[in-house]
């Protein structure tokens, strides 16, 4: 039994770096959770009429509306079965910008043929893609996004390349600071960079065995549909 990442990278996950190996090992099988705390260097938006759709989306912990320099945050990568019997990791980011915290949640399975993740994004899993993992040459992890879907109720829609965007994270460990650096892209392919961040941040491993889930990290709805 593996994690869902190295399910769906196969042998390539061997090529990571040791302390991502470990990170991206939590899961039901190896009984840890992961929380990683540290400070975003940025965060940053796009065009101005990008903000209502962030604000939008922010309504529902869906990318952040605010932007910002040296942000304090947490993400919690807590594995659990859903209500669909799904092994299911959180990737809940929390950042601590001025006025009140921004959660920006997503819900991670493996796909139905093993060969994929499957991101459920925000608190209601309205938007779903499907995220590919690659190992880097370096060691580093490179994550990348296909085809954003949006349903809710009988509505299932592939979402438009016009509104739609593609993520791009990446993520390495350095050995000198002791740190996982992490950046992220969203770009859309006509209106280029819409949204991203940047940083570093620490790891500490628990036992979800005798901590659990905490109320609140999982999501409010939970969608089905792979």
């Amino acid at each position: 039994m593996t994690s869902i990442f190295q399910a769906a990278m196969g042998p390539a996950f061997d090529r990571l770096h040791p302390a991502l190996r470990r990170r991206f090992s939590v899961g039901l099988t190896s009984g840890e959770a992961c929380t990683g705390r540290g400070v975003m260097d940025r965060i940053w938006h796009g065009p101005a009429f990008v903000k209502p759709f962030l604000a939008l989306g922010g309504t529902r912990n869906i990318l952040v509306p605010r932007a910002g320099r040296n942000v304090p945050f947490v993400i919690e990568n807590v594995p659990y079965t859903d209500g669909f019997g799904r092994e299911t990791v959180s990737f809940v980011r929390t950042f601590d910008l001025p006025g009140r915290p921004r959660r920006f949640d997503a819900q991670m399975v493996l796909g139905p043929r093993g060969d994929r993740v499957l991101d459920y994004l925000g608190t209601h899993q309205h938007l779903a893609t499907d995220l590919r993992f690659h190992a880097e040459p370096d060691g580093s992890l490179l994550i990348r996004s296909g085809t954003h879907r949006f349903r809710e109720g009988p509505v299932d829609l592939r979402v438009p390349d016009l509104v739609g965007a593609t993520a791009e994270v990446r993520e390495s460990y350095d050995d000198t600071t002791g740190r996982f650096r992490i950046r992220v892209r969203v770009v859309n392919r006509y209106f280029g960079p819409l949204f991203g961040y940047e940083g570093s941040f620490t790891a500490s491993y628990t036992d979800i065995r005798t901590r659990g889930v905490r109320p609140g990290l999982r999501p409010v709805r939970e969608e089905a549909r792979a």
